[in-house]
């Protein structure tokens, strides 16, 4: 009786703690926003970051692609965007997704940029709260003057 005791109260322990950790340790989902001032389809050194874009997360069974889980937030000063999800989605698939621009002139989405898959589940070996999605972005209507010469110094041969 003693043993079945010890090997329940093993059993036992872990899933409490787990459970323990899940409701008391939120996610803390954190990317930025920026807006492609040269067109070029990535982050340069002349990119501005968007205050006040939107942006939501969502998370879909992997099979049946139903929405399961949905949560929308906005870009601070820095294009930074923070969201806080009290639940584990390590069934689901989940992403980042631009919503819009709060610049009438950088409001066309970056396709391929404008959204990220982020990890919201704690049964991958990681064991931070805080997971970081890839900046997404848009681009602006008319490019800086200046672009070209920067495009091309990215792309410069080495002599």
């Amino acid at each position: 009786m003693a043993k079945m005791l010890i090997i329940f109260a093993l059993c036992l322990l872990p899933a409490l703690l787990t459970a323990d950790t899940i409701t008391n340790s939120p996610f803390q989902l954190k990317g930025r926003v920026y807006c492609d001032t040269c067109r070029c389809g990535f982050e340069t050194s002349v990119t501005k970051y968007l205050a006040g874009a939107k942006v939501k997360v969502e998370c879909r069974d992997r099979d049946s692609l139903n929405l399961r889980y949905t949560m929308e937030a906005v870009t601070d000063a820095t294009g930074t965007y923070h969201m806080e999800i009290n639940s584990d989605h390590g069934d689901q698939k989940c992403e980042t997704t631009i919503v819009s621009s709060p610049d009438s002139e950088c409001a066309e989405p970056n396709i391929g940029r404008n959204r990220a898959t982020v990890i919201l589940t704690r049964n991958n070996g990681m064991n931070q709260n805080v997971r970081y999605a890839n900046a997404m972005g848009f681009m602006k209507t008319t490019p800086l003057a200046g672009c070209t010469e920067l495009i091309k110094s990215y792309f410069a041969e080495d002599i």
